[in-house]
């Protein structure tokens, strides 16, 4: 059985999928498939997006990148059993098929292949496409994890194929879950157990390149505010590590607090905190209000400096993070991921926010 649940933010139900509303070109995905008795037997939560290259009519070539698992189902997702194994099936679109299929030895289970399918006959989102009907990619991944062990990449991953290209970050998966209790033990990618060694970043500001230091595994927490003409407007507390794909390079920074410049504004329905260094040209939090009563972070802006002399550049002004009620503050002291785009992460360590209603340059509850 599986059960599901629309939300506009991750929820912790463990007999439900969730599909939430994260970065413009992607959903986040979390949900449980539980057995006859109700039990978890498969745990996955991820992000995920694509872009298909397709020949038109005119011999000429148009890519699509699809990023909206709205209108998604899930049927066909099972625990497995002696004579089948456990999978993730999802539809959405018109005719788009996404399925994930799990095998099983006698100490390790292993995440054995991917399929996508996708319709071209589907003239709103293949418009001119010379050839129709539906069209499968599948590739073999063959991941093998210690059984009762999550499975944990938080580094973006691609699979390409025949034109094909699915991105995926943030995924943790565990099949073949014991005693319907989801383990907290991770087995890590071999992304995340390198992603300590970075590649160089040295400002193109500076007289001379200097190597930025290897990141700590956790960073400093640094202490931020923005102040107007009514006193202190916003508060910020947090530890921050940037993770960027380029050019199939992931990197990594620690923002050192005691070496980063920052300012900001504060006007009655939004807020910005910025922050800049000599490796990060820019680092912007933009906050907004909803519903008259919530604020969240709606927008991330950021720009760093490449060893190379060209810089790293992406903004998202669709998202929603850190939602709590005006006049209180956002905390959560564990590890965050703030999903920008499939090529941009922030985490985030010991964090605390409030960019509004601060009273006596104090942090409400």
């Amino acid at each position: 059985m599986v059960c599901f649940r629309l939300s506009p933010v991750p929820g912790t139900g463990l007999v439900l999928l969730c599909l939430v509303l994260g970065a413009v070109s992607s959903y986040a995905l979390e949900f449980n498939v539980t057995d006859s008795e109700k039990a978890v037997c498969l745990f996955a939560k991820w992000q995920m997006n694509f872009t298909i290259r397709y020949e038109t009519t005119n011999k000429t070539y148009k890519t699509v990148t699809i990023s909206d698992f709205s209108t998604a189902s899930y049927n066909g997702s099972v625990c497995g059993d002696d004579q089948n194994n456990p999978k993730i099936v999802v539809q959405f679109g018109s005719g788009f098929s996404w399925t994930v299929n799990f095998t099983k030895e006698e100490s390790t289970y292993s995440i054995d292949s991917i399929s996508f399918s996708y319709n071209t006959s589907d003239k709103v989102t293949f418009p001119d496409a010379k050839d129709k009907g539906i069209l499968t990619v599948r590739d073999a991944v063959g991941f093998r994890i210690p059984l009762n062990d999550m499975f944990r990449c938080n580094s973006l991953s691609t699979l390409e194929n025949s034109g094909v290209v699915q991105y995926y970050w943030d995924v943790h998966v565990q099949a073949f879950v014991q005693n319907g209790t989801v383990s907290t033990k991770e087995y890590l990618c071999e992304k995340d157990k390198t992603s300590t060694t970075v590649v160089p970043i040295t400002s193109t500001a500076a007289p001379s390149p200097t190597t930025a230091p290897t990141p700590k595994e956790k960073p400093e927490v640094g202490s931020y505010s923005v102040n107007n003409s009514n006193g202190t407007c916003l508060l910020a507390t947090m530890g921050l590590q940037l993770n960027f794909t380029h050019n199939k390079v992931v990197s990594i920074i620690n923002i050192n607090p005691n070496t980063t410049d920052f300012t900001g504004s504060c006007q009655p329905r939004s807020a910005l905190l910025s922050l800049n260094s000599s490796n990060v040209k820019y680092l912007d939090f933009v906050f907004a209000v909803k519903n008259e009563n919530r604020f969240y972070l709606k927008e991330v802006n950021v720009s760093v400096y490449l060893v190379n002399g060209s810089v790293f550049s992406i903004a998202n002004n669709n998202l929603s993070y850190w939602d709590a009620p005006l006049g209180s503050s956002y905390m959560c002291n564990k590890e965050q991921t703030v999903s920008v785009s499939g090529a941009f992460q922030i985490n985030t360590f010991d964090l605390r926010v409030q960019p509004f209603n601060v009273m006596e340059g104090k942090y409400s509850t």
